[in-house]
């Protein structure tokens, strides 16, 4: 059902217009108003999808209420509706959906009704117009993201694909638009800021919409929001499947090396994000605590090669860490690998020594030295 909001600051035009376009399935005439001021409170407090815009409305301009709607909710398609057709292509300045000059005929506005209809299931095959469709997200490692057809989503900007990244950390929670701003467009300055991120919100819209899902990302005067429920999202995966694993045993020990294995890289690895430090930070040390867990296990019940893989992974993220040597070290003692212990000791106490000055713990020393 598309949600009609009708602006015009004569009652008979506005009654007109909603008796024509009341004749039009799929229509909803959610608001008629007649001022700059009721149409602002208006959108602020209802969803509208199609607002249909008088170019003048009394005193005020209908090309800078449209500017002013399009700034709450980017998602807003517009139709201009004048008897000046001089204003058409200061009009455009607004992105409008259509631009019909009156006398309006009601097969014109099935024509704009339909195309902004098509706007919105874009992307959906015959007969799927309903069926929702889904994303998949790999962030563990990069930012990837696939439709369920398996095409890469192609960004308009690098900020807009940041704008989904960062949306996609706030797990389907509302992000203050002013913290928005600080985060990622901290080198612009004032209106600069806001026009940047209205750019990107955009942008991001549009590519969202070549897959049928516009509807995922809504905003209002000062936060922003997205959905998940059709985004499969590989870091919150790992991190829902991982909260079960309280103890690992016999029955789910298949089921812990493959959470280990959907850890292919830190969070956004190869990209600049200042603002999900933290957040990958985090991760990271969820992941190493639980695949330490997992190998101490493995190497208890005689699944060495395996414990080795892991450890060998653990040891190449942070080759200071000094459980993670001791415990492919252990790994390597259990296959009775006597040449790659030894290289792998000496390997780890002259990195120590290289970059902190200092030698291996007394614990990891006399382990070694009892070998």
């Amino acid at each position: 059902m598309m949600r009609v909001l009708l602006i015009d600051d004569e009652q008979a035009m506005l009654t007109a217009l909603s008796q024509l376009l009341s004749r039009i399935d799929g229509v909803e005439i959610v608001g008629m108003v007649r001022s700059r001021a009721e149409a602002v409170a208006f959108a602020a407090q209802h969803v509208v999808d199609l607002a249909f815009i008088d170019i003048k409305i009394a005193e005020d301009s209908g090309l800078t209420l449209a500017l002013e709607l399009r700034k709450m909710n980017a998602d807003l398609d517009i139709v201009f509706v004048t008897s000046h057709k001089e204003f058409a292509l200061d009009a455009f300045n607004a992105y409008p959906l259509d631009y019909i000059v009156k006398p309006i005929s009601k097969k014109r506005l099935e024509e704009t009704v339909a195309r902004a209809a098509r706007g919105r299931t874009e992307k959906l095959g015959p007969g799927n117009a309903d069926r929702p469709k889904r994303l998949s997200v790999a962030s563990l490692g990069g930012l990837q993201v696939s439709s369920e057809q398996g095409e890469s989503l192609k960004w308009m900007s690098r900020k807009s694909q940041e704008l989904f990244a960062y949306l996609l950390l706030c797990r389907g929670n509302r992000a203050a638009k002013v913290r928005i701003l600080e985060d990622l467009f901290h080198d612009r300055e004032g209106k600069n800021s806001e026009l940047y991120l209205n750019t990107a919100l955009y942008q991001l819209r549009r590519t969202l919409s070549t897959h049928g899902m516009k509807a995922i990302l809504v905003s209002d005067r000062e936060y922003y929001q997205m959905s998940l429920e059709q985004i499969e999202v590989d870091f919150i995966q790992f991190e829902e499947r991982l909260s079960g694993f309280h103890t690992i045993d016999g029955n789910n020990e298949e089921a812990a090396i493959a959470i280990e294995n959907l850890y292919t890289g830190d969070l956004f690895e190869d990209k600049p994000y200042g603002w999900a430090l933290a957040e990958r930070e985090r991760l990271s040390d969820v992941y190493e605590a639980f695949a330490k867990r997992l190998v101490k296990w493995l190497l208890e019940n005689n699944q060495i090669r395996q414990a080795v893989q892991i450890s060998k992974r653990l040891v190449r993220r942070n080759e200071l860490d000094e459980e993670a040597n001791m415990l492919l070290m252990h790994g390597f003692a259990a296959l009775k690998d006597r040449r790659a212990l030894q290289l792998q000791y000496k390997q780890y106490e002259e990195l120590l020594k290289q970059e902190l000055n200092i030698q291996p713990s007394a614990e990891l020393t006399e382990w070694y030295g009892r070998l």
